[in-house]
């Protein structure tokens, strides 16, 4: 099964730029996108053969996620089951005869003049997603997929000395990040390239950061412990443009 995540930054934009012709050479089982920035409707995604689940956020023109599946699901869950979690579009979960798909565009930070005003609002997210999924998991194996906001390890960003304590790169954040592969789950691309460098996902539009790869590793596939021996790969499709991310698909046998 081939399952492809990328944070599009914005859906109508990205149609735009090669989105459907991405899909179409990629052919993948399921396609699942954040930051959608739209409500359904607002503009066609034809997908042939791909049946189509969004979950948008109450604020129009903001946050968003979706998913573009080839198999039915046998269920679909929209957000993560936890009051206040529940307005800005952040997941949906797409339940398969074999495991859950998880897709998450895990709330930012930011970085303000005042400093991370949404700290504390990220860290009750990651308690109550790692609650979710650990439920989810008890009854078959979890793939999560998106864009999480955050750079592990220091070997997931160019330049995480002067990053260090930036939205994404704090140590509660990093931290958080930890207690999820605590509770059971892997981050798959590290377990196959634990070592390898300059692999990111997300660059900065300023200071030509995308040509110097001068970027950061946020976008993810986390599976259950139980899986993990089933990735075949995790490929981090850096030539495909659209958005300040790149998509990466996973490769995983069921």
């Amino acid at each position: 099964m081939r399952i492809v995540t990328w944070n599009v930054n914005g859906m109508r934009a990205v149609l735009k730029k090669g989105f459907l012709d991405f899909c179409a050479e990629t052919d993948a089982d399921v396609y699942c996108v954040q930051e959608t920035k739209m409500q359904p409707g607002q503009a066609k995604v034809d997908l042939h053969g791909y049946r189509e689940y969004w979950n948008s956020a109450v604020k129009k023109g903001y946050s968003g996620t979706a998913v573009f599946t080839k198999q039915n699901p046998l269920s679909v869950r929209y957000d993560i089951e936890t009051e206040g979690h529940d307005t800005e579009g952040r997941s949906i979960t797409v339940e398969y005869e074999d495991f859950f798909l998880v897709t998450e565009y895990t709330p930012n930070s930011r970085n303000s003049d005042e400093g991370l005003v949404r700290l504390a609002y990220r860290m009750e997210w990651e308690d109550a997603r790692r609650a979710y999924l650990k439920q989810l998991d008890a009854l078959k194996p979890v793939v999560l997929c998106g864009d999480l906001n955050v750079a592990h390890q220091e070997i997931d960003l160019k330049n995480p000395g002067s990053n260090h304590a930036n939205a994404g790169f704090t140590d509660e954040e990093r931290g958080k990040f930890g207690e999820l592969l605590e509770a059971g789950f892997t981050d798959a691309f590290r377990r196959l390239y634990p070592d390898l460098e300059g692999a990111y996902t997300w660059w900065s539009y300023r200071f030509n950061a995308r040509e110097s790869n001068a970027g950061w590793r946020i976008d993810y596939f986390v599976v259950s412990n139980r899986i993990a021996e089933r990735v075949n790969d995790v490929v981090i499709l850096k030539d495909i443009y659209g958005s300040d991310h790149c998509p990466v698909l996973l490769d995983i046998g069921f």
